[in-house]
This record gives structure tokens, C-alpha cells and sequence, in this order.
């Protein structure tokens, strides 16, 4: 089926000579409210006997596999003359359609959509959010042609994507089922705002009533997009889309090839901390429009949309971009100096009380990211690609610049990828350590094999001397007694969620799922059961009643010891003009300390 004469010419502008849109997809939303949607697709004629139509089996940006086809009921098919063809189930993202003449076959199925968490398909009375991974099923064998998306919705709504818009109303085309399926849909009853910034548009649509400031949001998103160019040349778009959905329940975000979706609960914008979450979020899925979307690891290219696309390179695609989202929006004046540094030093603490670092590569975590469950096991015999990706990007960027003199940084890096190995590229080890010696003259395989294939032990206080910052935990902070152990995080349970690998609880022989009834023969509640923990000093011996397997367990535990108070960053008062000029060659900003280095007091401090 053939688009009208505007879409032939939209689309003949954008890509190139390639006028038709060959497979067409329409989706009815008229009755929203049970989540329900009738979609169908119609792809042009097929000359085999045997025509497969697939539904993926995992969705772009979360490395794990999903039962997105259990939302699929009423399936089938039928040729160009209406006449029903037979089919059957192959796998678990995957109908085969049987032929006996050439003809195009239109297929049609009822979509269940309420995963709204998973980002991936949510339909109700407001609105519709569609992904295609779990909206909209290909053919393989038309998976490069040109696609036009038609929805049929509620008269009040309205329909925005980072696909190009068609005609009529709430239809959008794009060259081919990758742009449609890195291009979700945003369609309902919405607060829009558009705006440019370096001569590039942008649209912000928030799906929810809450207490955001849409114009605040507008005014640092712009200021944000201005700080691409501390990485990166030029920009992989002409215009972006931030959708936020502002609701109950749901939280997290999701990158895509021209957009993103970020999810909050609907009264989680106002106070700073808050704010900061999101706008650091929005950072993050910004720069991931170049790392991941421009440029990614070759495991991933091209996405195989039924399988696991493994890399041991994830920790960059993913870890990187948390390292650099902090450092945007601190160039843009929209996070202050004190923000970056609280937000680092909780990293740094979080690290090292994980004993999952002392057993687990950055590159393993990588590789095993399709299967990580998280829990008590993988606190204690894992790291997170977010995390420890971030960190380690850290110790590659000052080494360097350090190996460099100040003349390189990490982001020179990223830069270098972005400019050679941009998809259908995608990139490997052995090309990011080409371009770390192209930029140092130094081979970076022994620095790979001791902190990325192997589990990484940095010396933060001497790592970020480097940069004149001093670590402590302030001058009012004491030695406390330390279980190792942690409750759920379900009101008022005494379950235990974790313990931690090798701590006082571990070697007293306490598991995770043990339910604690008394400390020295008095019962404890879970309010006040750090409280009681900390009645005793360092070295003392209590006996801890429990639960374990439904039995009553009495064991002794040896507290051991934590420092009280959080980490704290500060500048050297001693720091060296060195140190400063590695500061500022570090996160582009000048030395904001005073000489008691402590930082520099401004209005929005």
C-alpha cells in the first residue's frame, strides 16, 4: 500500500530518494480504557512460501529478555484479496505465515498494553506510550524499507515521536523498522513545550499532572544541549523529544535514536534532590543520543531483536554516560560544584562498601548483564555496570590525563568513536585501546587487564588527589558499630535483605531471609533496630535471636566497624597550581575553592 503525494514528498526529502512506504502500520485506540488496541501491518507482496513476522523479545536500552508477545492475542493473517492464511507459532516472538502465490499479507492481533514501568507499551483513558519492540511486529525480510505508523485515536489527543510526522493527523514515517522501533510514540493529554538550542529543535511533552515547572525544565534542558559540544562535535539530530511521564508507581528512563522517555512519580520535581534526580536523568539519556545510539559496542550492532546482543563493553555504553551526565550539566551552570562532588563521594562510598568489587570484572558484568537478577548474591559477588562504569571511567579519565600532561581527557575518547566508528561501525576493545594510545603513546592493554578484565581496587584518597580534593567524613564523624546486615526495605520487617560477604553477620553465620526476633534477649522492631545496633561499641559480643528456615537460631555476633557520617569531598588547602590546572582540565570548570578548601558560597549553592 502507497502513502499519499505528501508523504512521498516528506519522505523522498529525508531519506534520500527513498519514496515508498512500503510496510504500513496501523494501531486503534478509540477505547482506550481496558488497555486495549487493535494493530495491524501490512507489508508488500512476498514471493516465498514461507513468510515469518517476529514480535521482539527484548526492548533497545534494557539489556533483558521480555514476554512482550503475552501481550499478543487474536492473531492473523490474510492476502491481498482478504482471504485468511494459515500460520503458525515458531517461538516465543515469532509466526510463520504459509503462501502459496506471491501477495503482500496484511496481519492483524489484539495488544494488551499496561507495562508502563517497563517503558515499553501502556495504554489508557489519557494516553498511549508505544514502543515498538512490544507494539508493533516485522518481517525480516522488509526490515530495512520505509514504514509509515497510522494511529486512530480520541478526537482531544494529541501525538508527537522523533519520527518525522506524515498526513494526515497522528500517522509518522520513518526509513525503516530500526528508526521505528528507536522512535516511541507519546500520544494523549499532554503538556507541550518546544524550544531550540544550537540550532538544533527540541519538544518536551509531559504525560501526567505533577509539581514540575515545565518552563524551569525548559530553560536547563536548553542550557544542558549547549555543553554537547565539550564531547562532541556535532549533533546525530536536527530535532530531539523528551517525553516525561509524570505518575504513580513507575520510575526509571529509557534512551532512544531521537527521544526519550523518563518516568517519576508525579510529585517528585520540586524539592532540589528531587529535581536533581530528574534532570540528571534527562543528562543521561541526552548522552546516551551519541553513546549508545551514534556509536556502540559491535556486540550490539546490528540489534538481533530476538536474541541476547552480548559485549563485554556495556560498562562504556552505559557507565560512561553516567560518568559524563554530572559533568553537562555542571558546565551548564544547572548543577553546582557542591551537588557534583556529594553525587561522586556517595558513588565512592557505595563502592566500597559493595563487596561484589572484590569479585566480579567490569567486563564480566557486562557480559552477564542479560542474566543479573540483583539481590543479596549479587551485592556480594557482583558489581553494576552504572556504577562501577562510572568509576571506572574515572580512573581511565585521570590516567589520561595524567599520562597526557592535561592535553587529553576520556572525552576525547568518546569523541574519537563518535567520529570513526559511528553505526553501522560499532566498535570493539581492541579500537578503544587503539585510540588510547593514539591520544597517550602509551599501551593501555596492561591498564585494561587490571581494571576492566579484572575486578578494579582503586586508591580513591591518592586517585583524587590528583584533582586537589581531600576525602573525610567531617570533623564531627566517629567510629560506630557496624552487623552487616540490612533489613527489607518492606515496612516494619525484621527479614534480612542482605548481608554483607565477610562482615559480622556473615561470619556469625546470619543469611539473608533470617528474620531477627531479639538482641541479648530484648525483642527489637525494625524503627529501631539500627538504632539498637548502635548501643554497642566496636568489638562487642551480643547474641542476635532469630528466625532461619522457620527454626528459632541464637548466635553470637562480633560487631565490627564503620565510620558514622557520610564521605565528604573537599579541596586540599595545600593544593598545588597542578592540581587545580588537573581540576579544571578534569569537569571544565575553574578551582571553586577557597584557601581553606572548602567551596566557594553562591546563590544557588
Amino acid at each position: 500500500m502507497k502513502p499519499n503525494r505528501l508523504s512521498i514528498l516528506i519522505l523522498s526529502a529525508l531519506f534520500s530518494g527513498q519514496v515508498l512506504a512500503d510496510v504500513k502500520y496501523q494501531i486503534d485506540l478509540v477505547k482506550p480504557e481496558h488497555h486495549i488496541a487493535q494493530v495491524s501491518v501490512t507489508f508488500p507482496e512476498v514471493k516465498t512460501t514461507d513468510f515469518t513476522v517476529n514480535l521482539p523479545v527484548w526492548r533497545t536500552g534494557k539489556y533483558q529478555v521480555l514476554p512482550l508477545a503475552d501481550g499478543v492475542r487474536l492473531f492473523s493473517a490474510k492476502d491481498n484479496q482478504g482471504h485468511e492464511l494459515p500460520w503458525k507459532r515458531s517461538a516465543s516472538g515469532e509466526w510463520q505465515v504459509a503462501l502459496t502465490q506471491p501477495t503482500s499479507v496484511t496481519v492483524s492481533y489484539q495488544l494488551y498494553a499496561n507495562e508502563l514501568g517497563q517503558r515499553v507499551r501502556h495504554i489508557d483513558a489519557s494516553h498511549a506510550y508505544l514502543d515498538a519492540s512490544g507494539v508493533f511486529m516485522y518481517s525480516p525480510q522488509f526490515r530495512s524499507e520505509p514504514v509509515s505508523v497510522q494511529l486512530n485515536v480520541p478526537e482531544t489527543w494529541q501525538s508527537y515521536s522523533g519520527m518525522a510526522s506524515g498526513t494526515p493527523a497522528h500517522s509518522f514515517i520513518a526509513q525503516n523498522y530500526d528508526v521505528l522501533i528507536d522512535s516511541p510514540i507519546e500520544t494523549g493529554v499532554s503538556t507541550h513545550k518546544q524550544f531550540s538550542a544550537n540550532s538544533k529543535n527540541y519538544e518536551l511533552v509531559f504525560w501526567g499532572e505533577g509539581n514540575y515547572d515545565a518552563d524551569k525544565v525548559v530553560k536547563d534542558l536548553t542550557a544542558l544541549s549547549g555543553q554537547a559540544k565539550a564531547i562532541w562535535d556535532d549533533y546525530p539530530f536536527d530535532r530531539y523529544v523528551y517525553m516525561v511521564h509524570a505518575t504513580s508507581g513507575a520510575s526509571g528512563a529509557t534512551e532512544h535514536l531521537n527521544s526519550t522517555v523518563i518516568q517519576l512519580p508525579r510529585f517528585s520535581f520540586r524539592e532540589r534532590k528531587d529535581y536533581l534526580r530528574f534532570i540528571s536523568t534527562a543528562s543521561h539519556e541526552f548522552i546516551h543520543t551519541w553513546n549508545v545510539k551514534a556509536y556502540r559496542p559491535a556486540g550490539l550492532v546490528p540489534y538481533d531483536y530476538q536474541h541476547e546482543n552480548m559485549t563485554e563493553l556495556l560498562w562504556m555504553a552505559e557507565g560512561s554516560t553516567s560518568y559524563f551526565q554530572g559533568q553537562l550539566l555542571l558546565r551548564a551552570g544547572v548543577m553546582t560544584p557542591k551537588e557534583f562532588l556529594e553525587d561522586l563521594a556517595k558513588r565512592v562510598e557505595k563502592n566500597q562498601l559493595n563487596p561484589g568489587r572484590e569479585t566480579q570484572s567490569v567486563a564480566e558484568a557486562s557480559a552477564g548483564e542479560w542474566s543479573s537478577t540483583g539481590g543479596d548474591y549479587a551485592i556480594n559477588h557482583s558489581v553494576n555496570i552504572y556504577s562501577e562504569g562510572y568509576l571506572t571511567s574515572l580512573a581511565l579519565d585521570f590516567s589520561l590525563l595524567q599520562d597526557t600532561k592535561l592535553k587529553h581527557s576520556y572525552r576525547d575518547v568518546h569523541r574519537r568513536l563518535y567520529q570513526d566508528h559511528s553505526v553501522p561501525k560499532g566498535y570493539g576493545v581492541s579500537d578503544v585501546q587503539h585510540i588510547l594510545k593514539d591520544l597517550s603513546g602509551k599501551d593501555y592493554a596492561p591498564w585494561w587487564q587490571a581494571n576492566v578484565n579484572s575486578p578494579m581496587s582503586l586508591d580513591f584518597p591518592e586517585l583524587l588527589s590528583q584533582a586537589g580534593l581531600a576525602m573525610s567524613y567531617g570533623k564531627d564523624s566517629k567510629v560506630e558499630a557496624f552487623a552487616g546486615m540490612t533489613l527489607s526495605s518492606a515496612h516494619g520487617s525484621l527479614v534480612l535483605d542482605q548481608v554483607l560477604r565477610n562482615g559480622p553477620a556473615w561470619q556469625a553465620g546470619i543469611v539473608a531471609g533470617d528474620e531477627v526476633l531479639a538482641i541479648n534477649g530484648l525483642k527489637v522492631t525494625a524503627a529501631g533496630f539500627d538504632k539498637r545496633i548502635k548501643d554497642f561499641k566496636t568489638g562487642d559480643s551480643i547474641e542476635v535471636t532469630l528466625f532461619s528456615n522457620d527454626k528459632i537460631k541464637q548466635v553470637k555476633l562480633i560487631l565490627g566497624e564503620q565510620q558514622s557520617g557520610k564521605l565528604v569531598l573537599k579541596g586540599d588547602a595545600k593544593a598545588t597550581k597542578q592540581q587545580k590546572a588537573f581540576f579544571k582540565a578534569w569537569l571544565g570548570i575553574d578551582w571553586p575553592f577557597n584557601n581553606k578548601g572548602e567551596l566557594v558560597s553562591k546563590a544557588n549553592d
